[in-house]
C-alpha cells in the first residue's frame, strides 16, 4: 500500500510485520494518578513472552478516536519503553518513530534502540508504539481480496502497455473494500492524528518536552509533530526524509521513487557488473541496464509460472517491484541479481516467505487510511495515465509506476482537515540525516524538507547508498554527527557532508 519502505513502504512493511507478528500482547493500561494535568497515567508491565529484552516495558494509552470529539469513543495505542541506563545521565525521553504508513517501532527499544551509543541510551529512555490502527493497538482492516495484498498490486504497476485503467479499476474496489470493512477508525487514521497520540503519551509519561529519531515517513510525522507542537520538542532527528510538499503529501513521496531509482540502481549496476563478484550479472553496468529492462519487457510477454508467490509468476512487474525493494539496502542487491540470472535462464528459486494474511491486511488498511486521509487525491484517469505516460518515457525502470493511481484515488471519505504545511517556525532543535542515494526517500525530497524548515534545521548528506543512514546504511561520519547531537545537542554549525 505505502509508497514509502521500512514504513510504506512494503518490503519493510513485511518485515516490521513479522516483528509485531511475533510480539507478545501487551498489558492494559489501568487508571492511576495522571503525570500531568489531564493526563492518563501509564501501567507499565513487564512484556509478555521473550521475544523482547527483559528490560522492556508495554502498557496501553487511551486516545480520542476522534480529536473533535475528544470524549467520544476511545482507542488504544501499544506503547513501550526502555528506561534510561544511567538516572544520573537522564535527559528525557526519544521517540523511535517508525516509517511506513503502516511501521511499528514497538520492538524497537529492544532492537535498534540497542544499537545506540552508550551516551545516548544513558540520555534517553527509549519509547517505542504501534500507530494508531496497527495491532496490537485498535486495529483495522480492509478485507482485502488476496491478490490486492501482492507488493507488485499494492504499489500501483501499470500494465504492460502503460495503461493504468485496471490500476483504477484495483482502487476502487480495494476502496470499496475498506469503506465496507474499515468501520469508524478507519476515517481517523492520519498523520496529525499519530501526532496528537504521541503528544497525548509524551503527557502520559510527564515529560515537558521529547525527542525524537524519526525515519523515512517517521520524518514527516516528526516534522508534522514539530510545526504542530513546537515547543513541546528537544532534539529531533529526521533520517530519511520525505518531502513535505503541502499540495501533494503522499503523492510526492510515491513520485520520488522516479528519482531514487535512478540515483541507486547505477550503484547496483556497478556493484553486478564487478569482476569477481558471485552474483555477477554483466561485464559492464551498461549491459547490467540494459540486461534488467529487456527481460522486464520480455516478462511482461512472457511470465514465468512461481508457485507459492503472489500473484503465482513472475512477470514484469514483480520483476520490477523486486528491483525497487532490492535497492533499499545494498545488502540486499543479490537477491534482485539471483532473480534476474534465474529468470533468464527460465528457472526461479523458491517463492520468499510471506508474513500472515492478517498482519498484511492490517498493514494495508493503516497505509491506505494514512495516504488518503492525509491528502485528496485526483480521480481523472485521465491524469493519471498522462503522468504515467510522461514517466515511462523518462525513467524506463520504474515504468510509470510513480505517477500512478493508487486506492487514494477512489477514497470514498474526505480529507477532515488539510494537510500541515511545515515552517521555519520554532525552535532550532531539527537535524536531518540523508543518504546521497536513496531510493525510497531521494535527497531531492530530502532538501525540499530541509528548505521548508529553514533555520530550525541542519542537515548531514551522507556519501553513501540505501534507506536509513543513522546505524544502518550510512557512514560512520554522519553516524557520528546523530550521536553527538542527541547526547550533546551538538549541530554542525552549517549544513554539511560526510564523505
Amino acid at each position: 500500500m505505502t509508497p514509502m519502505k521500512r514504513n510504506p513502504a512494503l518490503l519493510a512493511a513485511t518485515a516490521t510485520a513479522l516483528a509485531l507478528a511475533a510480539l507478545p500482547p501487551l498489558t492494559t493500561a489501568a487508571s492511576a494518578s495522571p503525570s500531568a494535568p489531564g493526563a492518563q497515567a501509564l501501567d507499565w508491565k513487564k512484556c509478555a513472552g521473550t521475544t523482547v529484552d527483559p528490560r522492556q516495558e508495554c502498557a496501553t494509552l487511551r486516545v480520542p478516536m476522534n480529536y473533535a470529539d475528544p470524549d467520544g469513543e476511545q482507542i488504544g495505542i501499544a506503547v513501550s519503553r526502555i528506561r534510561s541506563e544511567n538516572a544520573g545521565a537522564r535527559r528525557g525521553a526519544l521517540f523511535l518513530v517508525p516509517g511506513g504508513p503502516g511501521g511499528s517501532s514497538l520492538n524497537d527499544p529492544s532492537g535498534k534502540g540497542q544499537k545506540l551509543p552508550q551516551s545516548v541510551r544513558d540520555a534517553y529512555d527509549l519509547i517505542g508504539f504501534a500507530p494508531r490502527g496497527l495491532a496490537p493497538s485498535t486495529s483495522v482492516d480492509c478485507g482485502l481480496e488476496h491478490g490486492d495484498l501482492a507488493l507488485s498490486k499494492l504499489r500501483p504497476w501499470p500494465a504492460a502497455d502503460g495503461s493504468v485503467d485496471g490500476n483504477m479499476d484495483t482502487a476502487r474496489r480495494m476502496a470499496d473494500a475498506c469503506a465496507a470493512n474499515g468501520g469508524e477508525l478507519i476515517k481517523h487514521i492520519s498523520t496529525r492524528n499519530e501526532a496528537r497520540d504521541l503528544d497525548r503519551l509524551r503527557a502520559a509519561l510527564g515529560e515537558r518536552r521529547i525527542s525524537a529519531w524519526g525515519v523515512s515517513y517517521g520524518t514527516y510525522v516528526g516534522a508534522v509533530y514539530a510545526q504542530l507542537f513546537p515547543q513541546r520538542t528537544d532534539r529531533f532527528v529526521l533520517d530519511s526524509n520525505d518531502d513535505p510538499d503541502p499540495a501533494k503529501v503522499s503523492r510526492a513521496w510515491l513520485a520520488g521513487h522516479e528519482r531514487g531509482v535512478e540515483d541507486t540502481f547505477p550503484v547496483f549496476a556497478r556493484w553486478a557488473a564487478a569482476p569477481g563478484n558471485p552474483h555477477r550479472v554483466a561485464d559492464t553496468p551498461e549491459e547490467v541496464r540494459a540486461r534488467f529492462l529487456r527481460l522486464a519487457a520480455r516478462l511482461d510477454k512472457e511470465p514465468l509460472p512461481w508457485p507459492g508467490a503472489n500473484p503465482p509468476e513472475l512477470n514484469g512487474n514483480v520483476l520490477r517491484q523486486t528491483m525497487l525493494d532490492s535497492l533499499y539496502d545494498p545488502d540486499d542487491f543479490p537477491v534482485l541479481a539471483d532473480l534476474m540470472l534465474a529468470a533468464e535462464q527460465g528457472t526461479l528459486p523458491p517463492a520468499p516467505p510471506a508474513p500472515p494474511e492478517a498482519v498484511l491486511q492490517n498493514v494495508a488498511a493503516v497505509g491506505a487510511g494514512t495516504l488518503c486521509n492525509d491528502i485528496a487525491w485526483p480521480t481523472s484517469t485521465a491524469l493519471y495515465q498522462e503522468g504515467v505516460t510522461q514517466s515511462r518515457a523518462e525513467f524506463p525502470l520504474t515504468a510509470g509506476m510513480p505517477r500512478n493511481a493508487m486506492v487514494c484515488a477512489a477514497w470514498p471519505y474526505k480529507a477532515q482537515e488539510p494537510p500541515v504545511t511545515v515552517t521555519d517556525r520554532g525552535p532550532s532543535n531539527v537535524l536531518l540525516v540523508q543518504n546521497e542515494r536513496d531510493v525510497a526517500t531521494p535527497l531531492s525530497g530530502a532538501r525540499k524538507l530541509r528548505e521548508a524548515l529553514g533555520r530550525r534545521a541542519v542537515m548531514v548528506t551522507v556519501d553513501s547508498t540505501g534507506h536509513d543512514a543513522y546505524l544502518d546504511n550510512g557512514n560512520a561520519c554522519g553516524d557520528a554527527t546523530v550521536s553527538r547531537f542527541l547526547a550533546t545537542g551538538v549541530r554542525p554549525a552549517t549544513d554539511t557532508y560526510c564523505r
